[in-house]
């Protein structure tokens, strides 16, 4: 099958073996999967030690599973696949499990193919309403409600979201759900243009916040969230990047700052997000696999492959 594989770089393959399903797997055919900024990542040594087939944004059908009931039903899933012995998968907390695999990162092959094998309990049925092209919103969009898992984002309260990519996009529409004051804060005057329904938008701010998302991809995205949360604020951080960052954390200390990471999230809410229409969504751009350097990339809000 058609593959693109990662060890050290990049690859192309259109003879990477088609996998074998365990006994708690299930053989998905992928239809379209999209490339997200960790994907980037791991381009740059995000995660050294990985190799394999890339990608964990998918929308795909099932053609062997041992839940009998998911042969031939389109479907997302998630990436966390937990061991179900320690500590974290006997609490409830799988996708921190110490031993766990994450699809296209860490352990597990990924979605940048044309099939691949994936734990059956992670995978969700797409409700017939929602297109393919809505659905591949669906990690992205659990990676933003997470937030509201983790954070009370009161009505009441101003919020600034650093960053205007596609992950962002998602981030601010359920922030603005709650009907908090909110501005991003971005570098692309004609990517700010797409938040302007439902956010102020600004690309340099004097002003402070109680509550600054870090939704930038880049090590400089926490020095900025430093300098514009207020005494006593929260900063969640979503980005995730090859490198390091050099901080000064007594200001953290002093001024009793709140840091919270925060990475994947619930699926079924994403999913009834899209299926009542509650976000507004860029359009997809699709490339074939072997046009892997274009898609990656592609200026587009969000770019992927189509199988």
């Amino acid at each position: 099958m058609k593959a693109l594989y990662y060890k050290d770089k990049a690859q192309y393959l259109e003879d990477y073996p088609i996998p074998v399903p365990g006994p708690s797997e299930s053989l998905v055919k992928i239809l379209i999967s999209a490339i997200c900024n960790t994907d980037k990542e791991v381009l740059k040594g995000y995660k050294p030690n990985f190799s394999g087939v890339l990608g964990h944004e998918f929308v795909g059908e099932v053609v062997e599973s041992n839940k009998k009931e998911l042969i031939g039903k389109r479907v997302v899933g998630e990436l966390n696949e937990g061991c179900g012995q320690c500590i974290y998968c006997r609490t409830g907390r799988e996708k921190h499990c110490l031993n766990r695999k994450v699809i296209g990162i860490a352990g597990r092959d990924g979605c940048f193919a044309e099939y691949m094998t994936i734990h059956s309990d992670l995978l969700h049925v797409v409700p017939e309403e929602i297109p393919t092209e809505v659905a591949i919103f669906t990690e992205p969009l659990a990676a933003a409600l997470e937030i509201m898992e983790q954070a009370h984002i009161q009505p009441s309260k101003n919020v600034a979201v650093i960053g205007d990519g596609r992950l962002a996009f998602m981030i601010a529409q359920v922030v603005s759900l709650s009907g908090a004051d909110l501005t991003i804060i971005g570098r692309h005057e004609d990517k700010l243009k797409q938040f302007s329904s439902f956010a102020k938008t600004t690309t340099e701010t004097d002003e402070t916040y109680e509550i600054v998302i870090d939704a930038t991809g880049s090590p400089a995205g926490i020095l900025s969230a430093q300098k514009l949360v207020r005494n006593k604020g929260l900063i969640v951080i979503k980005s995730t990047y090859a490198g390091k960052v050099e901080i000064d954390m007594s200001s953290f200390v002093v001024n009793e700052i709140t840091i919270k990471g925060s990475r994947c999230g619930p699926f079924e809410p994403a999913m009834q997000l899209l299926q009542r229409g509650l976000v507004t969504l860029p359009a997809i751009e699709l490339y074939e696999l072997k046009d892997y350097e274009k898609a990656l990339q592609s200026k587009a809000f969000k770019a992927g492959f189509k199988f």
